[in-house]
Parts: C-alpha cells; sequence; structure tokens
C-alpha cells in the first residue's frame, strides 16, 4: 500500500459528505471527547493516546464539565444511605 493511500481515501470520504475541513486530528480529539463522556479517568485518556502528560490529557476533560449536579446528587444519595453499593454504577464503576 502507498504512503498516502490511507489519507487520499479519507479526503475522497469527508469530500463525499460535505466535510471538506474535518481532519484525522479532529476524529481523534471527537474521540477523546467521546471516551472523557463515558467517564473515562484521565489515566485511561493519556493511555489511549500516548499522552505522557496529564496536561495534554486534560483537553478532553472539558466534555464532563456540567456535571456537579449529577455528582453532587450521588454523594447525597451515598451520605444518605451510608452505602456506597446504592450509587449508580456509571460512578463508581468503570466497564
Amino acid at each position: 500500500m502507498r504512503g498516502n493511500t490511507l489519507y487520499q481515501t479519507f479526503v475522497r470520504a469527508r469530500k463525499q459528505v460535505g466535510l471538506d475541513d474535518l481532519t484525522f486530528h479532529d476524529l481523534r480529539h471527537t474521540g477523546q471527547t467521546l471516551a472523557a463522556q463515558t467517564g473515562a479517568t484521565l489515566a485511561d485518556l493519556m493511555k489511549r493516546l500516548g499522552h505522557s502528560s496529564m496536561a495534554a490529557a486534560r483537553r478532553y476533560l472539558h466534555a464532563v464539565d456540567g456535571r456537579d449536579r449529577e455528582i453532587a446528587k450521588a454523594l447525597s444519595e451515598l451520605a444518605a444511605h451510608g452505602d456506597v453499593a446504592r450509587l449508580p454504577r456509571h460512578i463508581t464503576m468503570r466497564s
């Protein structure tokens, strides 16, 4: 396979769907942002893209901004019941 085969295929595909400005980096950023939204930890994000610094991986955590209300509710439930097993699965466990 020639060195630019994948890139040329990508260029043709993005042109077909009218996204001429879309880059491979955009796809990478979108993937990491979605991973952060699913609850990936900073360490998870670093490993997925091979980041050696937390600063690079932190860029994707904007996806979880605004979760304060959900987290506060879960903490209130924990305080009310005193039982971590009663917290929602997506907050206490990673799959």
